[in-house]
C-alpha cells in the first residue's frame, strides 16, 4: 500500500443543504487533518463540487482583493465562495468573469460564525471554471441522486456514525432536501419543456 494521501470525494449537494452544514469536526488531533462538514443528511464533506449561476461578483477585501461569489442553484438558493491571495487562480476567475455565467466549483467548506452566533457556511474554492447548460444540467441530475441517496441511508434502520451524528447535531427535517432534489429536477424538465 502506498502512503500517498488521497484527495476526499467532492460531494455534490444542493445549496439548501450546504448552507444548513454548520457543524465541523475532525477525525484526529492532528494539526493537519482534515475539517469536514457534517451534511444534516448525514455525510461528511472535506471537499465539495457545485455547479450554477454566478450571479454577482464582488472584490469584499480591504487591504487585499478578496473576492466573493454568489453562485444560485437551479432552486434558487445561493452557495457563496471566497478566493484571495492563497487562491490566486479561483479570484483571478472571480475577478474576470462576468455574471450571469454557468460556473463549476470544487473547493472546500468553511464555516465562520457571525458575532450574532449563526454560522454561515461558504467554499474556499480550488477552482473556478465556466461550463455550459449541458455540464449544469448534469450536475443537477448527479446532485439530486446522491441527494437522495444520502436520505435513504439516513432513513436506514441501521445508521452509520454519520448518520448517527447528524441526529444528534441537527433538528432539521431531510424531507427539505428531497424537496429540494425533486424541484431541482423539475426545473431541468421544466427548461426543455419551454425551449421546444
Amino acid at each position: 500500500m502506498s502512503s500517498t494521501p488521497t484527495r476526499e470525494i467532492a460531494r455534490r449537494v444542493f445549496a439548501a443543504e450546504f448552507n444548513d452544514a454548520a457543524y465541523t469536526f475532525k477525525e484526529s488531533d492532528d494539526d493537519r487533518a482534515p475539517v469536514y462538514v457534517l451534511l444534516p443528511t448525514g455525510q461528511r464533506a472535506n471537499r465539495i463540487f457545485v455547479v450554477g449561476t454566478l450571479t454577482e461578483t464582488e472584490d469584499v477585501g480591504e487591504d487585499s482583493e478578496y473576492w466573493q461569489g454568489r453562485i444560485v442553484d437551479p432552486n434558487g438558493d445561493t452557495f457563496f465562495t471566497y478566493a484571495g491571495q492563497y487562491q490566486p487562480d479561483a479570484a483571478s476567475m472571480l475577478r474576470e468573469l462576468d455574471a450571469p455565467e454557468y460556473v463549476a466549483v470544487v473547493g472546500k467548506p468553511r464555516t465562520y460564525e457571525t458575532d450574532e452566533g449563526e454560522v454561515n457556511v461558504s467554499i474556499r474554492p480550488e477552482s473556478i471554471s465556466t461550463v455550459d447548460e449541458a455540464t449544469r444540467d448534469r450536475w443537477v441530475v448527479e446532485a439530486a441522486e446522491r441527494t437522495v441517496e444520502r436520505i435513504q441511508a439516513f432513513e436506514d434502520d441501521s445508521p452509520d456514525e454519520y448518520v448517527q451524528m447528524a441526529h444528534e447535531e441537527y433538528d432539521l427535517p431531510v424531507e427539505n432536501y428531497r424537496r429540494a432534489a425533486v424541484s431541482a429536477l423539475e426545473s431541468l424538465q421544466e427548461s426543455e419543456t419551454s425551449a421546444n
